[in-house]
């Protein structure tokens, strides 16, 4: 039996639209085995229990390249990254799979074959890539490979995740985007892209509310999340360094010191409640550093 424990993952990071993610101390957890035929295991609603199953795809689609035939898995999920909420739950789903099959399969593909097979699979690495490697990621897909640079984080941050009780379809997230964007807004949003990973690695943490102003998708995608903007207001005035739309959203995430992240988040849960918003859900995260792991147990 294979057990595989993927991060969720928190992208975009305010200007660094599909290039940043990181990985966050909330897992999913899945066991695989070979089996005769497709059985899939899981407590959480909506999740396909056949061969539409995202682990299973993810698995089959390795077994598929090394030209060997799936008879079927059995796939056991406990899923904690909440589903359609800007934290990376496909991601997760897409690592599962290929980082157990992988093993199965005899360690057939190296770590920067799945880095770019999970990137073709979801569209994108600004997920999948921090998933599998953990840190904070600055990644460029060119449609086949990812280049990528894996930076560790070890600054005393909390991510606080604040998570709205209705989800956000990343279709639907990138259909609010405009087509074209202005010159200037491009060259605002590089500049403050690379300023977030030299700033949150270097400690000057006051650089980060600049650097996660972005012009590209926020302002198209914020609208659609009632109280959205309203909450990162919110979250500047309880403190946070930085709050910003954890991926394609609703997901909004705050950053604030360790030393402060238990007041934030009281000072937030009474600010979502006064605004009748009691079903949205608060989780303080740190980052994690490790990314998926996976091992076979007897």
């Amino acid at each position: 039996m294979i057990h595989i424990r993927v991060p969720a993952t928190s992208a975009n990071l305010g200007a660094g639209f599909d290039a940043l993610g990181l990985a966050l101390t909330l897992y999913n957890e899945i066991e695989m085995e070979e089996d005769d035929r497709v059985r899939i295991l899981t407590d959480t609603p909506n999740i396909p229990c056949g061969e539409t199953n995202l682990v299973y795809q993810s698995a089959k689609r390795l077994y598929d390249l090394c030209g060997k035939r799936l008879t079927g898995l059995f796939i056991r999920q406990k899923d904690a990254i909440p589903m359609t909420r800007g934290l990376g739950s496909s991601s997760a789903c897409i690592i599962a799979g290929l980082t157990g099959a992988n093993l199965l399969l005899g360690e057939a593909f190296t770590l920067d074959d799945l880095v770019d097979l999970s990137a073709q699979i979801e569209g994108h690495p600004d997920n999948t890539a921090p998933a599998l490697l953990g840190g904070i990621v600055t990644s460029v897909f060119d449609g086949k490979k990812v280049h990528w640079v894996r930076q560790f984080i070890y600054s005393h941050l909390h991510f606080v995740a604040i998570i709205p009780d209705f989800p956000m379809s990343t279709q639907a997230a990138r259909e609010a985007l405009p087509q074209t964007i202005a010159y200037r807004d491009a060259v605002h949003n590089l500049s403050r892209a690379a300023l977030f990973s030299a700033s949150l690695l270097s400690g000057k943490f006051e650089n980060l509310r600049t650097a996660v102003d972005d012009r590209l998708h926020q302002p198209y995608r914020l609208p659609q999340i009632p109280y959205g903007e309203d909450v990162i207001a919110c979250a500047y005035r309880h403190g946070a360094y930085a709050s910003y739309l954890s991926g394609a959203g609703p997901t909004l995430m705050a950053i604030v010191s360790e030393d402060t992240s238990g007041a934030f988040e009281h000072g937030m849960r009474g600010e979502l409640d006064v605004r009748g918003l009691n079903a949205w859900r608060i989780i303080r995260l740190a980052v994690d550093n490790t990314g998926a792991v996976w091992e076979s147990r007897g």
